[in-house]
């Protein structure tokens, strides 16, 4: 059996258009400059505090969190989607025995509810994120990722990091955890092999799924 942490936006699921609206949605309620798409995207992987950072200003976040959440919560759905190959990956680990979970910056409430919706949560041992009162943390402090070793209950030698951006490279490597990457999420190929070797940075998951895991694709 093999532990295996997933990140989230990304990496497993598409949410960008819905955190994109609820972006501008937000910046227009405070009167401030619209982001596009790319802008968005781009932003988002350190958690919601840091992209609202980025995008409406350090000074705003306090005001930007509740309006954009409130948005968020309304339309979350919205534009949501598995990325190509999430579930036949997802299915395949888990029928081989392997302990799955979740280890992202998305809020811990939001990551269930689009992973509920997506059916995919049934995969998954454990759903770690940020934003509950016993885990103040996010990627890539150590301790967040120590707590999700504690929370996968394994040590660094035994779990497989898989991630989309360089957040997930330092997570893994404060834990000492062995990573891959899809450049399927914020960053692309070239841009993620600006940080971590080539031979840990596939495609997609059909890619990754075959080469790393040994599995049998059957493409969607």
């Amino acid at each position: 059996m093999q532990h295996i942490l997933f990140d989230l936006d990304g990496t497993l699921i598409d949410h960008f258009t819905t955190i994109t609206k609820s972006v501008i949605h937000t910046q227009r309620t405070l009167g401030l400059p619209e982001s596009n798409y790319s802008t968005v995207r781009n932003a988002v992987g350190e958690s919601l505090p840091v992209t609202l950072g980025k995008l409406c200003g350090n000074e705003k976040v306090s005001l930007a969190e509740p309006i954009f959440c409130s948005y968020f919560e309304k339309n979350i759905f919205d534009g949501l989607f598995a990325l190509s190959g999430t579930e036949w990956l997802l299915k395949s680990l888990y029928e081989k025995g392997n302990k799955l979970g979740v280890f992202t910056n998305k809020y811990t409430k939001y990551s269930q509810i689009v992973l509920e919706k997506l059916k995919l949560a049934t995969y998954f041992s454990e759903i770690i994120g940020t934003g509950e009162p016993d885990c103040p943390y996010r990627k890539p402090n150590p301790i967040f990722t120590a707590y999700a070793l504690e929370k996968m209950d394994c040590t660094s030698e035994e779990v497989i990091m898989i991630g989309d951006s360089p957040y997930d490279i330092d997570a893994a490597e404060a834990g000492c955890m062995k990573y891959y990457l899809v450049s399927t999420g914020s960053h692309s190929y070239e841009e993620l092999a600006k940080y971590a070797d080539k031979n840990k940075i596939y495609k997609n998951l059909y890619e990754l799924g075959e080469q790393v895991f040994k599995l049998n694709p059957t493409k969607d």
